[in-house]
């Protein structure tokens, strides 16, 4: 098979790792004719969210909005009584992004930019979004909190949402699903979930994926590995059954479990 020259590249959740960026940026060598894509979650956790956003704004990459951002953006919007929530963002790793801010502040602009960014990408063939889709819902319905946020619905569909289109996503640490290792990508019925976990000590590794040439870019951040895979050998492949039966065992039923 030919290699395509013009790429596109999508970069799972970030949360913060501005250097492993850098080093999985370089491994990946995007060119002017490459569509570089991220599915939100630039920030949190990690040390630099600050450099990271500064980084893909600069550049005009097109980045979708995570459950990350959208937390902060609800942060900043609660006039009444905020400090419920601003603990809540802080413990979450709001705390990491606030300190990786000069002074503790963040910019009007980058704020502004959080606000103005799409739920999902629309690329034909595939289609970008944070979370997922919640199947019971019709699409037109649905809102940040589908695509922020949803999982076990998503996960355990049996049938492919999109006859015609594959739903990439981030969001859902891929480990956490039975059968998947650390580092691996999560495949499903009409999905592939690419958040390998930079920010987990389980994991460490960022993921960017070259979908028209089916390769797999890979970075550690905690111990400065790189790998390049091809996708067929860097896939899980997840049954929706057994999604439902460890959820059912831990007794989650919200499609919109915020444990991320």
């Amino acid at each position: 098979m030919n290699a395509f020259n013009h790429r596109r590249i999508i970069i799972g959740d970030i949360h913060g790792y501005y250097k492993g960026l850098m080093t999985l940026l370089d491994a990946i060598a995007p060119t002017s004719t490459d569509e570089v894509y991220f599915l939100g979650d630039l920030i949190d956790r990690g040390p630099e969210s600050a450099q990271v956003v500064e980084f893909v704004i600069h550049h005009k990459y097109k980045c979708l909005l995570g459950n990350h951002e959208q937390i902060l953006l609800n942060v900043l919007a609660e006039i009444d009584d905020p400090s419920p929530m601003v603990q809540t963002w802080l413990c979450t790793g709001g705390q990491a992004t606030v300190a990786s801010y000069k002074q503790a502040i963040i910019p009007y602009e980058h704020v502004e930019w959080f606000a103005n960014l799409p739920t999902y990408l629309d690329l034909g063939d595939i289609w970008l979004v944070h979370a997922g889709v919640d199947p019971t819902i019709a699409l037109a319905k649905q809102t940040s909190e589908q695509f922020c946020w949803v999982r076990n619905e998503f996960h355990s569909i049996q049938k492919a949402f999109f006859p015609d289109k594959l739903i990439i996503t981030g969001h859902t640490i891929t480990f956490t699903m039975p059968g998947v290792k650390p580092g691996q990508l999560a495949q499903g019925r009409g999905w592939l979930d690419i958040d390998t976990g930079a920010y987990h000590p389980r994991s460490g590794w960022l993921t960017g994926l070259d979908i028209n040439n089916s390769m797999v870019y890979q970075v550690n951040v905690f111990k400065n590995i790189t790998r390049i895979l091809p996708l067929s050998e860097a896939i899980a492949i997840v049954n929706p059954d057994d999604i439902n039966q460890v959820h059912q065992s831990k007794g989650i039923g919200a499609s919109t479990s915020r444990q991320k």
